[in-house]
């Protein structure tokens, strides 16, 4: 069996919720109340998802990345780690994490073969920060970056939500962290993936923005090709910098026809794409080959060919029901 859906496209990426637990609750994620957690006998056991990779592993899954929730709020997540890397096939596994937790646990993590992460940082201003996190200490995940650079968890990327009115005006400031440090700042513009959120297109800024930011500050931008982990980001680095800058616009200019991933919830389903509602339970077949292969059989033919997110819509039709830190992002 291959990995392949009906619009030809192979997939060899597997993105791995572990919990929809959070220690931030960040505008666009959810709520200011948060969000009803799953039971902790609702939610995988690392033994159940390092089945399941074993199991897509031989048919083609060799890009693995941990996320939440937060990741790291969820105890032995290195040893999750560890197992991951004992898989044959498996050639790199990569963590998206909110920063806060990451400098003490650089380490372990490290010692279990985490060699790449993601930090979710949308301010550099601790006010602007607090204000999208609701609760978060900014001072806690630029502690974390810098460790990670000097203990070499590289290439380090920075996801940088745009928004409207919230964040717009610091566009030079993560600009600048590129030039002196191996840093990989990547803009993603603002989805609509959160039914609390009904204004979403208020703070949803295209990220041609930023590259007339970057042209007015003297920024030469040359494109980029061959950074680990790219995906869907457009790559770019200004000359003379150290590291790059990337644009993810899921909204203005779909990467679907491109897609490779697939997703696991923290509660066991196989979910083929982000924005749609379809997901199957793959806890009821790790155990039964057949059963799991009709069941990915099944998953892969639910994939549609896009998702219908589109700028300036404000009541647009809705594929999700579950916010983005119940899917894992």
């Amino acid at each position: 069996m291959k990995l392949q859906d009906n619009f030809g496209r192979k997939h060899d990426y597997l993105r791995i919720s572990i919990t929809d637990r959070c220690n931030l609750r960040c505008i666009y994620c959810m709520g200011e109340e948060g969000i009803k957690l799953l039971d902790h006998r609702d939610v995988l056991s690392y033994e159940e998802i390092i089945g399941f990779v074993k199991f897509l592993a031989p048919l083609g899954i060799k890009k693995l990345r941990i996320t939440g929730g937060e990741p790291l709020v969820r105890k032995g997540v290195e040893n999750l780690i560890g197992g991951l890397n004992e898989i044959s096939g498996i050639e790199d596994i990569a963590l998206t994490t909110n920063g806060e937790l990451l400098a003490p646990m650089i380490d372990k993590l490290m010692d279990n073969g985490l060699r790449r992460v993601n930090i979710s940082l949308d301010s550099l201003k601790p006010n602007t920060y607090k204000e999208i996190t609701r609760i978060g200490n900014l001072n806690k995940v630029l502690q974390g970056i810098n460790i990670a650079l000097k203990k070499g968890l590289t290439p380090l990327k920075i996801n940088v939500v745009l928004m409207a009115g919230v964040n717009d005006e610091e566009i030079y400031d993560f600009l600048k962290l590129t030039l002196d440090d191996p840093i990989h700042v990547r803009f993603i513009e603002y989805m609509p993936l959160d039914g609390h959120d009904l204004k979403w297109s208020k703070r949803y800024l295209s990220l041609q923005v930023v590259k007339e930011k970057a042209t007015a500050l003297g920024f030469k931008l040359n494109p980029v090709e061959g950074l680990i982990g790219n995906g869907t980001a457009e790559t770019w680095r200004i000359h003379g910098a150290k590291g790059t800058v990337g644009f993810i616009h899921p909204v203005s200019n779909h990467f679907c026809a491109s897609c490779t991933r697939l997703r696991l919830t923290a509660d066991g389903k196989f979910k083929p794409c982000l924005y749609w509602q379809e997901e199957l339970n793959v806890r009821d077949t790790l155990n039964d080959p057949p059963a799991l292969t009709n069941l990915i059989k099944q998953g892969l033919a639910m994939k549609h060919e896009k998702h219908l997110m589109s700028p300036g819509i404000e009541n647009q039709e809705q594929g999700y029901v579950r916010c983005m830190a119940q899917i894992g992002g």
